[in-house]
């Protein structure tokens, strides 16, 4: 059973006279610092000068600076970049200020566990990954509530790397929901492969494949969207607040009966095998070598060829109508 704490368990006392370098102000960055701001802790803003988010974080009342200036201030180095990018700002501007005692602090394992980044040996490395994106990071924390964190230490230098982590999953709020501790290694391996094979890649790939299915069988466009993708949230709701069965209680007992028995008959155990396979690749470094090969080919370009193959989709098209029609406010 994995290790759990609660609000409860852990103290701000070890973070007060800690300075907090966040690096990066997107997503996670904005509602991560904010967070801890409104926590009471001493935080500051590391940034590319003159980039787009100099002036937000400005305004939202942080300090804001260079990114190597940051981290030549911080105790706590908490770098919420984007993955592909964490290895070129390491070795420029993190790297050179991070002296003994200091804490390099993730959200995402894969820079240090796929060694992006190689630290040195007198530092504490650790991570706090919030189970939702920063909106939601945010928004619970403003409901005086939270999004449950993953926690992990992959060295601890000064003795003090769990009273670190543990602090900044409670000043960011994950730890009035829960905290759960894991390892650099299972939470890249873990959250990559739900990715893959389930919540982005696998989803997509059967949302069109059923699609694709009723409209060859003759089927209106616009019915078969709001048949398999439509009213797929209502359900993936239901799984996440009430489990699976609690699911299954919960729908039309010809829904039920229907699920139970066909479910099977499309996720075969050989759809099990090509996941098996799909973690392989994970694990043995595959999928990381080919993503490092097509980044550095292409850049951001590297999936514009499947992103275009989805745009030209029927189920995009129509999928687009009909969300102007439910939502006719909205921008895509």
């Amino acid at each position: 059973m994995a290790k759990t704490w609660k609000d409860k368990d852990i103290s701000l006392d070890p973070l007060k006279n800690q300075t907090i370098a966040v690096i990066g102000y997107g997503i996670q960055g904005d509602a991560q610092a904010n967070n801890m701001k409104d926590s009471g802790l001493h935080v500051i803003v590391g940034l590319k000068k003159g980039g787009p988010s100099w002036k937000k974080a400005e305004s939202d009342g942080h300090t804001v600076m260079s990114v190597s200036d940051a981290c030549k201030k911080a105790d706590i180095i908490h770098v919420l970049l984007p993955d592909m990018i964490q290895s070129q700002v390491y070795k420029d501007e993190i790297g050179p200020n991070l002296s003994k005692g200091k804490a390099l602090s993730f959200s995402h394992a894969a820079a240090i566990h796929w060694k992006w980044i190689i630290a040195p040996d007198n530092v504490d490395i650790i991570m706090v990954a919030p189970k939702g994106p920063g909106s939601k990071v945010r928004e619970t924390y403003l409901e005086n509530f939270g999004t449950p964190s993953i926690v992990a230490v992959h060295q601890d230098f000064t003795g003090k790397a769990w009273d670190r982590t543990l602090g900044i999953a409670k000043a960011i709020g994950s730890a009035r929901a829960g905290l759960i501790q894991t390892t650099f290694q299972e939470e890249v391996e873990t959250d990559w492969f739900g990715e893959q094979a389930d919540l982005c890649g696998g989803s997509a790939s059967m949302v069109k494949a059923a699609f694709e299915t009723l409209v060859e069988a003759g089927y209106q466009p616009e019915i078969a969207y709001f048949e398999v993708l439509h009213e797929l949230k209502l359900i993936v709701d239901l799984i996440q607040r009430y489990g699976i069965n609690g699911m299954w209680r919960r729908v039309s007992e010809t829904a039920r009966y229907g699920g139970l028995t066909r479910g099977p008959m499309v996720m075969t155990s050989d759809t099990k095998d090509n996941m098996k396979k799909v973690l392989k690749m994970i694990q043995d470094g595959t999928f990381n070598k080919e993503w490092i090969s097509e980044y550095q080919k292409n850049g951001k370009d590297a999936f514009d060829k499947y992103m275009k193959e989805t745009d030209a989709h029927q189920i995009e098209k129509v999928g687009k109508q009909m969300r102007k029609m439910m939502w006719p406010d909205s921008t895509e």
